[in-house]
């Protein structure tokens, strides 16, 4: 199988199937050339030039940064970029509400009067996928543990929902049993659940590039309540490496990680520690083997040259699972351990 990802003609995937997969010294002749052409890459350069135009708008820099991250890009233009980001960030961790690539109209009267000077951005405290989004690209980038990207975490971790998921937003006070006062829609409602699939998705993707509190409760009931959704959709089967390498665009604020994608579910649950013998990334497991085709690769619905970077995705899920060893209780999905109450905004 390794050979089939060997004759791709995109040196990223062809470098990172040579380091990650098959063990290869990056002294390897074929690995250093695979390197040199990665660098200098159309898809980089084009990458590296919207990232430069992005210094003002942290969401859109931050999943800039997880696409060169993901085609193996490390050069300076990381910090850089991660410095530009951290300029943004409030006194609190998190990101302001609204930025450039998105802000909400004003309300609007009844007939004959004047629009309302006030956008229906005042009336959110916060958006979760405007603050996971960055601090994603910055964990991928390799600064997790920043102390200002650990606050970030701090401020994440404090918003959670007393089932240990995440909302979308709030738009008035949490109150002291931390539920939300704002329901999410039933489109992107976690099922069972109290928050957003999209929200909860997202702040999964943050912990789970952090070298300590991927292993945490937090990060593990989180994937929990993902494996929990029993969503099987192939046509979104690879939809998060398919936005990674361009084939799709990045988009939506509240919907940014809505779509179920169990190839994405099953990286966050690897990384996270689960062990293969947990039941439900067990059945995860055996229902994507269910679909691998006859040459051993995950055919993509919708972008056929995109099969062997999906590939090589799951095979790195699945490699790494060989060093989980947490198994979720049937009643993992709706408690948190004790947690100091929660403050009012």
């Amino acid at each position: 199988m390794n050979a089939l990802l060997f004759g791709d003609p995109n040196a990223s995937l062809r470098w990172r199937a040579a380091v990650e997969l098959d063990d290869a010294s990056e002294d390897d002749d074929d690995v250093k050339a695979w390197r040199v052409e990665l660098d200098g890459s159309d898809d980089i350069r084009a990458l590296l030039a919207r990232l430069a135009a992005a210094h003002d708008d942290p969401r859109a820099a931050g999943y800039l940064l997880c696409q060169l991250t993901h085609l193996g890009y490390r050069g300076p233009a990381l910090a850089d970029a991660v410095e530009a980001m951290f300029a943004h960030q409030q006194a609190d961790g998190s990101w302001p509400v609204w930025n450039a690539d998105y802000r909400p109209q004003p309300i609007r009267r009844r007939r004959g009067q004047a629009p309302s000077e006030l956008p229906r951005a005042e009336s959110y405290r916060f958006v979760t996928n405007q603050t996971v989004v960055p601090l994603r690209g910055i964990a991928t980038a390799g600064f997790a543990t920043d102390p200002r990207a650990e606050r970030s975490y701090d401020w994440l971790i404090d918003q959670r929902l007393n089932d240990g998921s995440w909302t979308g937003s709030h738009k008035a006070d949490l109150g002291l049993d931390g539920r939300s006062s704002n329901e999410d829609p039933d489109y992107r409602k976690l099922n069972p659940g109290e928050g957003c699939r999209s929200a909860t998705t997202g702040a999964v993707a943050c912990l789970a590039l952090h070298p300590e509190r991927s292993r945490s409760e937090a990060a593990r009931i989180g994937v929990a309540h993902l494996l929990a959704q029993n969503i099987r959709r192939a046509a979104s089967l690879g939809w998060e490496v398919s936005r990674l390498v361009g084939l799709e665009r990045a988009s939506g604020v509240f919907t940014f990680y809505v779509t179920h994608d169990l190839a994405f579910v099953l990286d966050l649950a690897s990384r996270c520690g689960f062990s293969p013998e947990d039941r439900r990334l067990n059945e995860l497991v055996s229902y994507l083997e269910s679909a691998r085709g006859p040459y051993g690769l995950w055919e993509h619905p919708v972008h056929p040259q995109l099969s062997r970077w999906l590939t090589f995705d799951i095979e790195c899920s699945l490699r790494r699972l060989a060093d989980g060893d947490w198994i979720s209780s049937d009643d993992a999905v709706g408690r948190v351990p004790p947690q100091r109450a929660r403050r009012r905004y």
